[in-house]
C-alpha cells in the first residue's frame, strides 16, 4: 500500500500495476474534484434543486389537503376543489391533478437531461486526466466509483436544499390559501416522509443521469484520452 492510502497490485505476467482506492480515500478525491469545479458543480446542483423544490412542493401540499380533509369536513372538500385538488371524500383521500403529475414529471425529465448534459461536459473536459489514472494503472471500477461518489455527494447537497425549500414555500402558499390554522392540522410525520421522499428522488436522479458519462468515461483508452484537445 502507498503513502497515498492506494492499494497498488501487480499481476502476475502483467505488464503493470492496477491501482484500486478505499472508500474513504475515493470520498476524499471526489470531494475535492468538487472544489475544484465549484461552479461546474453548482450548475448540476441548481437544476437539481429546483426540480426537488417543486416535488417536495407538491408532496407536502398533498399532506396539507391531507390534514384539512380530516378536520375540515365538507368545507374542507369545498376549498380544495376549488383549489384544483382531487378530493375522494368517501376513502378521506386527496389526489394531485392531472395537470400537477405532467408537470413534476417533465420538470424531472428536464433536470435528468441536465445533469446528463453537465456530467458529459464535465467528462469532455477531464478526458487528459482520466486517461493519466488509467495509465498510471486506475481500473475502470475505480473511474466509474468516483464519477458516482461525486454525483451522489451533488445529488444529496441538491436535494437536500431543494426537499426543505419546498416544504417551507409549500406551508407559506398553504397558510395564504387556506388560513394560518391550518398548518396545525398537518401531520408532521407524514410531511418529513414527503421531504424524506424528495431526497431519496432527487439523489436517485443525480445517480442516474451521471451512469452513462461515467460509464464512458470508465471505458476510455489511456492513450487516446490523454491526446484529446477540447
Amino acid at each position: 500500500m502507498s503513502r497515498s492510502g492506494a492499494v497498488l497490485d501487480r499481476p502476475e505476467g502483467g505488464p503493470g500495476r492496477l491501482i484500486t482506492l478505499p472508500f474513504s480515500k475515493s470520498l476524499e478525491i471526489s470531494f475535492k474534484s468538487l472544489r475544484v469545479r465549484f461552479f461546474r458543480s453548482m450548475i448540476t446542483v441548481s437544476s437539481l434543486v429546483l426540480a426537488v423544490s417543486f416535488l417536495a412542493f407538491v408532496l407536502v401540499n398533498l399532506d396539507i389537503a391531507a390534514g384539512l380533509l380530516e378536520h375540515g369536513g365538507r368545507d374542507a372538500v369545498r376549498a380544495l376543489s376549488q383549489a384544483g385538488y382531487d378530493v375522494d371524500l368517501a376513502g378521506g383521500a386527496v389526489a394531485m391533478s392531472a395537470k400537477e403529475r405532467w408537470i413534476v414529471i417533465l420538470s424531472l425529465l428536464v433536470c435528468t437531461v441536465g445533469i446528463v448534459n453537465a456530467q458529459l461536459m464535465s467528462v469532455t473536459e477531464r478526458f487528459p486526466e482520466i486517461g493519466v489514472m488509467k495509465c498510471l494503472g486506475a481500473l475502470d471500477s475505480m473511474i466509474l466509483k468516483l464519477f458516482l461518489l461525486e454525483a451522489g455527494m451533488q445529488g444529496l447537497a441538491g436535494a437536500f436544499m431543494g426537499a426543505v425549500l419546498g416544504a417551507l414555500f409549500s406551508f407559506l402558499v398553504g397558510a395564504v390559501r387556506f388560513g394560518s390554522g391550518v398548518l396545525a392540522e398537518v401531520p408532521v410525520g407524514s410531511v418529513l416522509e414527503s421531504v424524506g421522499l424528495a431526497v431519496l428522488g432527487g439523489c436517485a436522479l443525480s445517480l442516474v443521469g451521471v451512469l452513462y458519462p461515467a460509464w464512458l468515461a470508465a471505458r476510455m483508452e489511456p492513450i487516446k484520452a490523454i491526446r484529446s484537445e477540447h
